[in-house]
């Protein structure tokens, strides 16, 4: 049973646990080593950074921390002091600067002095090479209107930003494991709903005394991956029927040429017969060209006039009948006189 389907695994108590204060009292004399860690920021938050500095530095002086910003060289650089009493505490101050650097807000970044708050800056570049495959991904893990990112952040009481080719996210320990499982696997082609149901039907089972200390598997969705590419799909081979008789043994060369007489040919027949093959394939070829050129030079059939009447011109003619059809047209035409009134 894996950690994400029981609270009551040692794993997950362990990240649940309350970590204890560290007072000045239990380091009285201090640190006797300097150390210091730098980081670089773009230019665009050059601006932002200036504006900023004097409260990043109040801040980490009340730690006894020295904070530098070097506009010149784009560089932020803390350090610790001999007032220094807190041992950890440059490793807080080095990830605060990491997320001012990654543009996160100076009042989300300076939460991660606190004890039981940690940082994650996940990397998504490199997981899709594809540049239209990772920017609708990214958009898919910010949803419409960041309606997804917001619900990502209630579900793991974590401040999540994604910007450029990182996903910074600030909060407690258990819910930094938690989005960086659902930025992992929404940058590999797993839509985030499917975590998103998994973390708010994990946190109901887990008001419920009864189903507390039971396996949660059969009550979470399951991804089933349809898109299978085709190339990794094994090949169907057809079932030959069964024969007790081994397959005939396939004919070697030589048979082919006893079967074929060329054999008993020597190497001028031979010869000759290759190239009567060879002319045989260019005349054959120089037809189907000369055809093709020929096609242009055919005149196209003519439609008909006859509009698919049938032409009378075949049908005998009764000579007779048409003499007597004109003498009774002749009978009934009434010649008029000029002078009748």
């Amino acid at each position: 049973m894996s950690s994400d389907e029981n609270p009551t695994d040692p794993i997950e108590n362990a990240w649940s646990m309350k970590i204890p204060e560290f007072k000045p009292e239990d380091n009285p004399h201090g640190l006797l080593e300097e150390s210091s860690f730098a980081t670089l920021f773009p230019q665009y938050r050059e601006q932002y950074l200036k504006q900023v500095w004097p409260l990043v530095q109040k801040v980490l002086g009340e730690h006894h921390i020295k904070a530098e910003l070097d506009l010149i060289e784009g560089s932020m650089t803390v350090r610790t002091t001999r007032k220094t009493w807190d041992p950890y505490i440059i490793i807080k101050a080095r990830d605060m600067i990491k997320l001012l650097s990654r543009s996160v807000p100076f009042e989300q970044a300076k939460r991660v002095l606190e004890d039981n708050v940690g940082c994650d800056i996940i990397k998504i570049g490199k997981i899709t090479r594809n540049k239209e495959k990772f920017v609708k991904r990214r958009q898919r893990l910010i949803g419409p209107n960041g309606c997804t990112l917001k619900s990502i952040e209630l579900l793991t009481n974590c401040y999540v930003l994604v910007q450029g080719q990182t996903v910074s996210a600030l909060g407690p320990y258990k819910g930094l494991q938690q989005v960086r499982k659902i930025v992992e696997d929404t940058m590999k082609n797993v839509h985030p709903i499917y975590n998103i149901k998994a973390l708010m039907i994990k946190r109901e089972l887990a008001k419920d005394p009864k189903l507390k200390n039971e396996n949660w598997e059969r009550f979470l969705p399951k991804f089933v991956n349809k898109n299978i590419s085709k190339r990794k799909q094994p090949k169907k081979k057809e079932k030959k029927p069964y024969t007790p008789f081994p397959p005939p043994q396939p004919e070697s060369k030589i048979d082919k040429q006893l079967a074929t007489g060329e054999y008993f040919l020597n190497e001028t027949q031979k010869r000759s017969r290759k190239q009567k093959e060879k002319e045989a394939k260019h005349a054959e070829a120089a037809k189907i060209r000369e055809e093709k050129r020929n096609k242009a030079f055919v005149p196209p059939e003519e439609p008909s006039t006859s509009n698919g009447k049938t032409s009378n011109s075949n049908v005998p003619v009764n000579i007779a009948e048409l003499k007597e059809k004109i003498k009774k047209a002749r009978g009934n035409v009434k010649i008029f006189n000029k002078n009748e009134p």
